[in-house]
Formats: structure tokens, sequence, C-alpha cells
């Protein structure tokens, strides 16, 4: 009975070792860093949106299909031709950053594929730049609310594709080209723009030190008026006395006048 058992192991072994080599492609997958995958069963209800397999490796039944997604944030470029508020032809250079969001693409897998940068993210992109920039003009465009604007698209952008199971990381504005006249144009007016502003900042620094030495004459005058009020012919004559007493008390040889007018201090001679 041993020696009959032994043979038939043995077969097995060797069907399930053809079995394996046969479907190892099929059976063992490696889900790179920066990937998820979704399970597809043949015979087993289809797409399983709701489970999502990690970076590593996994073995499956060879009749079941293992679709993996790059979930990394790409960046790609896009170049447009809009037309502004006042109808105006403009190409803006566009960049923006994007990936599907990890724990949903079972669910961007059944609705949209892995075509969504071409069916979902340029096509909203486009629709929403158009709208925007419809609603401005060049000008503002290209220079003062050129942020604004950049912001204003990303948002609109961005809430449009999160309901495709997509993120939107960012949407820049890398370059505007408009019309040579219309650019020559606007950087005329913003060159005296900016001479009205420095012509004004000029005027009120002049307005200000005018002010402030209006201020200092002013305060002069007043000390004046005081000076004249509080110092009087007997006050000088008085401190004068007191002067000539003290030089008169010093030790350096001297003369002393007395008188020479009314009115007159002392006169003081000599002295070393």
């Amino acid at each position: 009975m041993e020696n009959q058992g032994l043979p038939k192991a043995l077969v097995m072994g060797i069907v399930g070792l053809i079995f394996i080599v046969l479907f190892s492609s099929s059976m063992f997958y490696t889900i790179n860093p920066g990937e998820k995958a979704v399970l597809f069963k043949k015979f087993g209800g289809g797409l399983d949106k709701e489970t999502v397999y990690g970076q590593g490796f996994h073995i499956i039944a060879p009749w079941n299909d293992l679709i993996d997604y790059d979930v990394k944030i790409h960046e790609t470029f896009e170049k447009m031709e809009v037309l502004s508020k006042n109808g105006l032809s403009i190409k803006i250079d566009l960049s923006f950053r994007y990936n599907p969001v990890p724990e949903k693409i079972g669910y961007l897998h059944d609705e949209i594929g892995k075509n969504y940068l071409e069916r979902i993210i340029k096509p909203e992109i486009r629709s929403v730049t158009r709208e925007v920039i419809g609603n401005y003009l060049p000008e503002e465009l290209y220079s003062t609310k050129r942020e604004a604007i950049e912001d204003e698209i990303e948002n609109l952008t961005r809430i449009s594709v999160q309901n495709k199971y997509l993120n939107l990381d960012a949407i820049l504005i890398r370059d505007v080209t408009l019309p040579q006249t219309l650019r020559t144009a606007i950087e005329q007016k913003l060159k005296q723009e900016q001479e009205s502003l420095e012509y004004e900042f000029k005027i009120d620094k002049a307005r200000k030190e005018a002010e402030r030495k209006e201020i200092e004459a002013k305060g002069i005058a007043e000390f004046q008026k005081i000076v004249t009020r509080t110092i009087t012919p007997q006050l000088l004559k008085w401190k004068g006395i007191e002067a000539t007493q003290e030089i008169a008390r010093s030790a350096n040889a001297k003369v002393v006048v007395i008188g020479n007018g009314e009115g007159d201090l002392p006169i003081i001679l000599g002295g070393q």
C-alpha cells in the first residue's frame, strides 16, 4: 500500500509543479512603491472596488487579474489659447500636479480607467481656464491679478476632479503671451503708474518736510517770546554785577574801572 501511495504523491507533486510553472506569471504579483492595485475576479463578482492592495508581494488565483495604479504625484504641462474679457486672444502655459485618490482606485478604474489624464483632468482644466480668464482683462492677467486668477482656476478644477476620485495638487501659470502691441501698451501704462506713485511720494515727502519746518519755526518763535518776557534789563544788569564780583574775587591781577555811563557795568582790565 505504501509503495502504491508514493507514486501518487510524486505525480501530484509533478502536476503541481507544472501548474505553478505554467501559471506563475498570473499568480505572483509584486506591487512597487508608489503603486496600489485592485483585484478583478473573473468568476467571483468582477471588480472588487473596496479592497486596495498595497506595495509588496501578492499571490492570487491565476484566473483573476490584479490591476495596478501609479498613485504618485505627476506633473504635466499644457499650452492653451484663450479669450480675455475684451475678446483678445491670450496664450497661456500651464503646469499641473495630480494623482489618483489611492483608496478609490477601484471606483476610478470602474468608472473612468487608467486614461483619466486625457479623459478627465485635461478637459476640466481647459474648461475652467477658459471660463475664469474670460472674466478678466489682459492687463489683469499679465500683472496685478495673476496669482488670484491662478488660485481661482486651481480651486474650481480641484472641486470638479474630486468627484472623479482624483487629487489636484496645484495648477501654475508658467507664462502668459499677449500680442506685442498690447504687451507694449500694458508695460507703458505700468511704467506711467509707477512714475505717478513716485511723484506722489516725493510730494508727500516735501509736504511733511514743510510741516516739520513750520512746527520748528513756531517752536523757535514761542521760545523767543518766552525769553523776551522773562529776561529784563534789570535781570541782565544784576547778572553782570554777579559776574564782575566773581572776576574781582579771583587771584589774577586786574584793574576794575567802575562806571562808564548810566547803566553800564564795571570794566575789568589786565589779569593773567
